[in-house]
Parts: C-alpha cells; sequence; structure tokens
C-alpha cells in the first residue's frame, strides 16, 4: 500500500499539558407524540361528570324544602 501525504503535518508539543475538554451538548430529539384519548377514557370521564351533577342536584333538592 503506498502511504498518502496529508496536506495537515501533525504537531505534538514539546512541553507543556495536552488536555482534551469533553463538554456534554444539548442534543434535540424527535418528540414523543401524545396519546389521543381513549373513548374508554372518554366513557368514563362523562359518566363522573355525570355523577357529580346528580350530586348537586340532589343537594339543591335537600336545600329547597327548608
Amino acid at each position: 500500500m503506498p502511504e498518502v501525504k496529508s496536506m495537515f503535518r501533525e504537531v505534538l508539543p514539546k512541553q507543556g499539558q495536552l488536555s482534551m475538554e469533553d463538554v456534554p451538548t444539548m442534543v434535540l430529539c424527535k418528540p414523543k407524540l401524545m396519546p389521543l384519548k381513549s373513548v374508554t377514557l372518554e366513557k368514563l370521564e362523562k359518566m363522573q361528570l355525570e355523577a357529580q351533577e346528580a350530586i348537586k342536584q340532589q343537594g339543591l333538592a335537600l336545600k329547597e324544602p327548608q
């Protein structure tokens, strides 16, 4: 194999310290999509709202006769 000559000359320091910095950098990644509400979850939320409204109606009905 013939030796390939580089246009850059390697330079090593003769004195002092040789150090390498490892700086953490922020990496952007693809955002994760949030799952849509399932039909079951929507039904449960609707049932909960209906139950809360029924409790309010019962509370108002008990206060009216007084």
